[in-house]
């Protein structure tokens, strides 16, 4: 089969297809036959950060395969989405059943990653903040493949005001036309009156930033792979807090949880409440093209690999 890696960090430029055999699913584990990959930041990062070469994971979407011992809730030929941490990049990929979810009939596999994995996590993060109804929030990276669909959310779970900061004055109509009241850039001297929620997918030197735009009491949730540093004073000013988030642990440790939040996410698809945005489509061979769509900070939406 056919795969994407790298043997050193760099750029996109480092990525390679190569010809391997299929891998062979272990207990618990799944064999997707993929149409589609949903590329991610973190992941881009790590080709560029890395120290040793990792597996190219994302969001895959496809045909089940071959099924490993164990596993019961899926048929060969069932339609499944969910997120590979092996290597992702490739015809074949390997899912863990905690992380693998049914496709509903008549979606795509473009839908299935561009919605669910960015959803979840979109989701999850408005969900950790605990919002009231009428409360204020401003999501960083708004433009993204999470940030266009929190962006979204909050509106449907009753936000007051909805604030999109993003790096390109050029992506304000993008996210406007997805329900955000507001757009600030990253650099503006201000971002307008403080929210009560920021959900920051961004970190590092935005972080602080992303406090200050904090009212008395508000919640930050960072779901961010940038990292970053927050001054205990910071919080003090104001009783602000910090909340960590992160979707492998709920899937893991809440699968219940996690399978109401997919359903949720579907079934606000299906009533078009809830619009995903793929920016763009590469063929495997050009998976480079596409991790410098992201590099790039171009994209409106999703990248996404596609598979024949």
């Amino acid at each position: 089969m056919r795969r994407i890696r790298y043997e050193h960090s760099g750029g996109p430029e480092v990525l390679f297809q190569e010809d391997v055999p299929a891998p062979t699913p272990g207990p618990g584990e799944l064999l997707v036959k993929v149409e589609a990959v949903g590329v991610t930041l973190p992941v881009v990062r790590k080709v560029r950060e890395s120290r040793e070469p990792v597996p190219l994971g994302g969001e895959v979407a496809g045909e089940v395969a071959r099924l490993g011992e164990g596993v019961d809730a899926y048929a060969v030929g069932d339609r499944v989405t969910g997120l590979c941490f092996g290597h992702g990049y490739a015809e074949y990929a390997v899912l863990n059943r905690a992380m693998a979810s049914a496709v509903p009939a008549g979606a795509t596999a473009r839908d299935a990653v561009a919605l669910v994995r960015s959803g979840v996590v979109a989701l999850g993060a408005l969900e950790s903040a605990r919002p009231g109804k009428g409360e204020s929030v401003l999501v960083t990276a708004a433009a993204s493949g999470v940030g266009h669909l929190a962006l979204q959310l909050a509106r449907l779970r009753g936000a007051s005001r909805v604030v999109a900061a993003v790096g390109d004055p050029a992506k304000a109509d993008f996210v406007r036309s997805l329900g955000a009241d507001e757009v600030v850039t990253y650099t503006d001297e201000s971002w307008g009156e403080p929210c009560d929620i920021v959900l920051d997918a961004v970190g590092g030197d935005l972080l602080p930033r992303a406090v200050h735009a904090l009212a008395p009491g508000g919640r930050l949730v960072a779901y961010s792979s940038g990292g970053g540093t927050i001054e205990a004073y910071d919080l003090l000013v104001g009783g602000k807090s910090v909340i960590g988030f992160q979707v492998a642990h709920i899937a893991r440790t809440r699968p219940a949880r996690y399978a109401d939040w997919i359903a949720e996410l579907w079934a606000l698809h299906r009533e078009g409440s809830l619009r995903p945005a793929v920016h763009a489509a590469f063929p495997l061979a050009d998976a480079a093209r596409a991790h410098a769509a992201i590099e790039d900070r171009l994209n409106r939406g999703k990248v996404v690999l596609t598979l024949p």
